[in-house]
């Protein structure tokens, strides 16, 4: 095994690089060390810069399990403490200095070592790794030629004699062989020699070389021929082929007409659209369009379009080597300006906008980012403003290659994109323009800034034709009270001024609405207060809490009169971070929320990191389906000290403040795991326990799980997932994770059914327990709580108020009656109606 060290003047560079070169291994099987930055400073922030003896430290760390060491630097000095490192180790392991790029490197080397090679391969792999990106931006007679690409003469291959298997495949995920691709096939390619060649005629490589399958320059809809000899040939060239048939895992649009093996021509795959429009191009009144609802309300307005995107600059514009370390400079002093500009929105935002603005600051303060731009200046003579949108356009490809929630923040990277050459060419920014009255935004996406910087202003709802439930857009609206509706397809088709009623309820946009429906759309907007009691009508109490994620939270929670705290969620805590966060400062951290609702009940979820929100000490990299793997409570059979550690430091905040603190854990499946927790919470010093009801075995088996905790709560957003097996990330499936499907409600009924025999309390915290219209069925199942965002309450409170018990009752049969979640709601607003006298 060889060992790799990456030197860099950067820690938090230095594990970026790190992560993303781990991607490239599924397996693992590889041991790499970072030995960056040079401590911090008295005030705890990193100090850049290089120390030897770090470096020194981490060769001898890999010198007991590995045959050699090779080593990567990021910038000169690096390059000295390298040198000296070599001098101070302890080791006499055989280490070798890479003169190779760094992330290129790093990339290249991981995936070399994993699959096996030798110090000198590894060496090798990775010195060459530039070479890939050469390739693609060098012009047409700087390319490499086909003996560079095959990476050595013909006479180097195996004899004819050997056992050899041949194919044909197609190259059929959408950003082709990208460093991703290219590193399953080099981990499926050991112990075989593997040739691919781009057809009819194109470069030919070795699959276990990451730089020269990268320097085939292969694209979606490209045929490869792919050869393979000696060891079990056939075996290798049939994993081989279902990577590309799988498309790698990354999906396969369809693709272009291809002939056929007789000549014919194959049918494109086409999809049918419905055409909305008039014979203007424009989206015809009366229409309704469809999307996905992502922040609940409803509300009516003119439409405004988001101002569009600064033009491509041009391609073609070439710099005089004179005159191009000046733009270097002006791509340096924008990138600072920006960062500085976004830093001062950060400032001024609170909540998860904040968090996302700084993100998006990160990105514009990007080094490598800044680099790439000025080299593409340097070595190819563009423009600041173009070699800045070549690189930030390669990595808004590699972010829409990863899918899911990274494939959502290529808005940011075009954000910080035009800020940054706006800033260049010294001209405006677009963005959300300026109204005095009330508008509906429309766009094709918001990037994090744009979204943030609607608070306070006149938006009163948003539309975008992309964009999911994750995405910033969403979360943001979220936490602004603005209704929301995303991928809502020919949204930028609506005139600018026509009235359209939003609903982020049902996820639709209606244009030209009656002026019937815009009173009723107006009426319904506006705020009802909460005075800090939830009841029914018949004086039976319902408590009403509030969903927090810090102490900014529970502020808000805390004036909007919520009767306390149904789910504390502690992730933010973990977030960010490379390894955990001690009980003292998770301690200080809870303490800051508990403080907000003295003498007043506060249950505290447990850490729920996977799925959607992995952490990198917490979860596996490598989990091929994360969302049924090692998440929430399922950790600590990895990292049990996490939990423990957990429940140490709630107990002391508890101790320390006058809350009526409960904790509970999340996923849980079986009676024996609420056991064992309640066992670990009773011995930290906690003295009320429950669970979260999020899986359809514990829903099934509520009875027995009463036996054992104190409370229940319901997480509706995951017990929909896992019942309906639907993703509740992908906006696609949005009808089937919706709580009214009867398949829920029933086993939410389950779930009351079994509180009220056993005389405990069940919560509902999931979106579910914020819907006016789903609490008095929810109430009628048996939920004897409702949390929720605190915006909701006086909406929750107002439907609650107008039921009696025995009304909420009947909506709960007949909601769980019923055969479709349509069904359900219409039900219910029937029972609902004749209860109002109507």
């Amino acid at each position: 095994m060889i060992g790799i060290v990456a030197v860099s003047h950067s820690a938090r560079l230095g594990e970026a690089a790190l992560e993303l070169a781990l991607q490239m291994v599924q397996g693992g099987g590889v041991r790499v060390q970072v030995a960056a930055g040079a401590g911090v400073d008295a005030d705890g922030a990193p100090i850049l810069g290089t120390d030897a003896v770090a470096v020194a430290t981490a060769i001898d760390e890999l010198a007991a399990d590995c045959d050699g060491v090779l080593v990567l630097m990021d910038l000169g000095s690096a390059v000295l403490s390298a040198e000296l490192a070599v001098e101070l180790r302890t080791s006499d392991v055989p280490v070798r200095l890479a003169p190779a790029p760094f992330v290129e490197g790093l990339l290249a080397a991981v995936v070399a070592a994993a699959a096996g090679n030798g110090l000198d391969a590894v060496a090798a792999e990775a010195s060459a790794a530039l070479a890939a990106k050469t390739g693609q931006l060098a012009p047409v007679d700087e390319a490499p030629t086909e003996s560079d690409a095959q990476g050595g003469p013909a006479t180097d291959r195996p004899a004819e004699g050997e056992a050899t298997a041949r194919a044909t495949v197609r190259v059929r995920n959408p950003q082709g062989l990208h460093a991703r691709p290219a590193a399953l096939i080099a981990e499926a390619s050991a112990g075989a020699d593997v040739r691919l060649r781009r057809l009819p005629a194109g470069p030919e490589a070795t699959g276990a070389s990451l730089s020269r399958l990268l320097i085939l320059g292969a694209r979606q809809g490209d045929e490869l021929e792919l050869t393979v000899r000696g060891g079990d040939a056939r075996g290798v060239l049939d994993r081989l082929v279902a990577l590309f048939d799988d498309g790698f895992g990354e999906g396969t649009e369809p693709l272009a007409p291809v002939k056929a093996r007789g000549g014919e021509t194959a049918p494109a795959v086409s999809q049918d659209v419905p055409d909305h429009t008039d014979g203007a191009g424009e989206v015809a009144a009366g229409t309704v369009l469809r999307g996905r609802g992502v922040s609940p309300g409803r509300v009516a307005a003119p439409v405004v379009h988001l101002a569009p995107a600064l033009p491509e600059p041009d391609a073609d514009v070439l710099v005089p080597p004179s005159e191009r370390e000046a733009e270097v400079s002006a791509i340096e002093w924008a990138a600072v300006a920006v960062a500085d500009q976004l830093r001062g929105r950060t400032a001024e935002a609170t909540g998860e906008a904040k968090a996302i603005l700084d993100a998006s600051r990160l990105l514009a303060s990007d080094p490598e980012l800044v680099s790439e731009a000025t080299a593409l200046v340097r070595e190819k003579g563009r423009t600041a403003a173009r070699a800045v949108w070549e690189t930030a356009t390669a990595h808004e490809r590699g972010l829409a290659a990863l899918g899911g929630r990274m494939a959502e923040r290529a808005a940011d990277i075009r954000d910080v994109r035009d800020r940054i050459i706006a800033e260049i060419l010294e001209v405006d920014m677009p963005g959300v323009p300026e109204r005095e009255e009330p508008f509906v935004l429309v766009a094709v996406d918001l990037a994090p800034a744009d979204t943030a910087a609607l608070a306070g202003g006149r938006c009163v709802a948003l539309v975008t034709e992309q964009g999911g439930p994750t995405s910033h857009t969403a979360i943001i609206a979220r936490s602004l009270g603005l209704p929301a509706v995303v991928g809502a397809a020919e949204a930028t088709r609506i005139p600018v001024g026509a009235v359209v009623m939003v609903d982020g309820d049902r996820g639709t946009v209606e244009v030209d609405p009656s002026p019937e429906r815009v009173a009723e759309a107006a009426a319904a907007a506006e705020p009802v207060l909460f005075d800090g009691t939830g009841s029914l009508r018949d004086g039976h109490r319902v408590a009403l809490l509030a969903n927090v994620g810090g102490a900014p939270d529970a502020a808000v929670a805390a004036a909007a009169h919520a009767e306390g705290i149904g789910l504390f969620r502690t992730e933010f805590c973990f977030l960010d971070r490379t390894d955990a966060p001690s009980v003292d400062e998770q301690t200080a951290a809870y303490r800051a929320v508990l403080a907000a609702f003295p003498g007043r009940k506060v249950v505290v979820r447990t850490l729920d990191a996977g799925s959607d929100k992995p952490l990198p000490f917490a979860n596996a990299e490598d989990e091929e389906n994360p969302a049924l793997g090692v998440r929430g409570l399922r950790i600590a059979r990895r990292r049990p000290e996490l939990l423990r550690d957990q429940l140490k430091a709630l107990a002391a905040a508890a101790e320390a403040e006058s809350a009526l603190v409960e904790v509970m854990a999340p996923m849980v499946a079986t009676v024996d795991e609420a056991r064992e927790f309640a066992a670990e919470a009773h011995a930290a010093g906690l003295e009320r326990v429950g669970i979260m009801i999020e899986t359809p075995a514990a829903a099934l088996l509520a009875a027995q799980l009463f036996e054992v905790v104190d409370f229940v709560s319901l997480g509706t957003n995951d017990l929909a997932q896992y019942t309906m097996a639907a993703d509740r990330l992908l906006s696609d499936l949005g009808d089937l994770n919706d709580p009214w499907q009867p398949a829920v409600l029933r086993l939410i009924g389950e779930v009351g059914a079994a509180g009220r025999a056993a005389g405990k309390p069940v919560g509902v915290c999931g979106e579910a327990g914020g819907d006016p219209a789903l609490a008095p069925v929810l109430v009628g199942l048996g939920a004897t709580s409702l949390s929720m965002t605190p915006r909701s309450l006086g909406r929750v409170a107002e439907a609650l108020a107008a039921v009696s018990e025995e009304d909420c009752r009947r909506a709960a049969e007949v909601a769980r009656n019923a055969s479709t979640a349509a069904d359900a709601r219409v039900a219910v607003g029937a029972v609902l109606r004749e209860t109002h006298g109507h």
